[in-house]
């Protein structure tokens, strides 16, 4: 079992693989009240001199949710790293205890409601070009993922080299919970893990622990927590832009991964069984049916997790999730900004809004989804998250001519 998730775990390393140096790949959620443009000044802080260059996301009060201001400063302090020839690699870490819960959802909830969506629309575009870049940048890219790690702090990480996880590292997609649907290049890396595992994590929304990150191929590193300023020390010592340097240094304080007994990784067997159905429904069925005949509590509350979900959410995920199998990332992110701009937009449904309402905002976690069931999400509700914005509505231009996809 554990050779088997080895062995997928290299297989991922191979398909979150850019072309450059030959190294890595790399996402949007959270809780803060805070306006998506604002005008601190500190919402990235940089350190180093010599050959490499750290960027701390600083909005810890909030999760160091992503918005406009610290997307457009990552973009340029990104851009002129790149083009400075004395600057080998870059490292991305977080202030406080997130590294980063993802997207600005209650800011995005507030200009939904004033019916602002082009400013919804402009974070979703800005991000996800940054991670478009991140993930073809051409120096290697450590992101130090300690802490919360959701959503667009995935996005903004697993595209680049290396990811190191600690013992502290939460990470998760939880959107199908606020009726939203893993993005941010969550199709594209769900997609790669072992067997059946993305489709259990984008639906359910559950997390994973920087060991179970690093066991499944999510990481390329794991370190405790309390050897992270060795980490960095070591790391700022580098004067180098090879890869294999970087990877033989971070390889080198790198500590053991024990699993807990209780993992998911455990169950990849019955989880396969489960998430390879053809529906939601059938996982559903089978997720039954396994609990009826082995009294498996995991299956138990898996049930009860999706049962929570937006069931049109589910329906889409599981969709997006498949269809990213065959898609380079650059059709990940331009598929999931149409989707995107259709949960904003409200028209299919106002899922989105009323997830965000329940969770974060009212916080009474009694979300009323529209549709209020599976058996009510028509198969014309799906298809429209996949259809082509319409003539009026500028989709997703990313610099492929003159950064490659993979």
């Amino acid at each position: 079992m554990i050779m088997l998730i080895n062995r997928s775990a290299m297989f991922i390393q191979r398909c979150l693989s850019l072309k450059k140096p030959s190294y890595g790949y790399r996402r949007l959620i959270s809780l803060s009240a805070n306006p998506l443009v604002d005008d601190s000044d500190n919402i990235v802080d940089v350190e180093g001199t010599g050959s490499s260059r750290t960027a701390i996301l600083s909005r810890p009060s909030s999760l160091n949710a992503i918005n406009i201001p610290m997307v457009s400063q990552l973009q340029m302090l990104y851009k002129n790293w790149e083009d400075d020839p004395d600057i080998g690699f870059v490292i991305l870490k977080g202030r406080g205890r997130a590294f980063c819960a993802g997207g600005d959802i209650v800011s995005l909830y507030n200009l939904m409601k004033e019916g602002n969506l082009e400013e919804c629309k402009q974070l979703f575009r800005k991000a996800y070009s940054l991670m478009y870049f991140i993930g073809t940048y051409l120096k290697p890219h450590v992101a130090i993922l300690n802490g919360i790690t959701m959503g667009g702090g995935a996005g903004i990480s697993i595209p680049g080299t290396f990811r190191v996880a600690t013992d502290k590292t939460i990470f998760a997609t939880p959107e199908t919970l606020i009726g939203l649907h893993p993005d941010a290049g969550a199709s594209f890396y769900l997609s790669h893990l072992p067997g059946y595992l993305g489709e259990y994590l984008g639906l359910t929304g559950e997390k994973l622990n920087g060991a179970e990150m690093i066991s499944c191929g999510l990481a390329t590193n794991y370190s405790l927590f309390t050897k992270l300023p060795l980490v960095e020390r070591q790391l700022r010592n580098l004067v180098t832009g090879d890869p294999s340097v970087i990877e033989t240094c971070l390889g080198s304080l790198g500590d053991p991964v024990q699993l807990d007994p209780t993992s998911v990784v455990h169950r990849i067997q019955t989880l396969n069984k489960c998430f390879s159905r053809d529906t939601v429904e059938e996982i559903i069925e089978s997720l039954e049916n396994e609990a009826a005949r082995t009294n498996d509590a995991w299956c138990v509350s898996t049930v009860k997790k999706l049962k929570e979900a937006a069931p049109l959410s589910l329906k889409v995920s599981l969709r997006s999730i498949r269809e990213g199998r065959s898609q380079t990332l650059e059709q990940c992110l331009t598929r999931e900004y149409r989707m995107s701009v259709q949960a904003i937009s409200g028209q299919i449904t106002g899922d989105f809004c009323e997830g965000v309402r329940a969770k974060p905002v009212d916080k009474d976690f009694a979300p009323k989804w529209d549709p209020p069931s599976l058996e009510h999400v028509s198969q014309d509700m799906v298809d429209q998250y996949f259809s082509p914005l319409p003539a009026s509505e500028p989709e997703l231009e990313l610099p492929t001519r003159q950064r490659a996809a993979f």
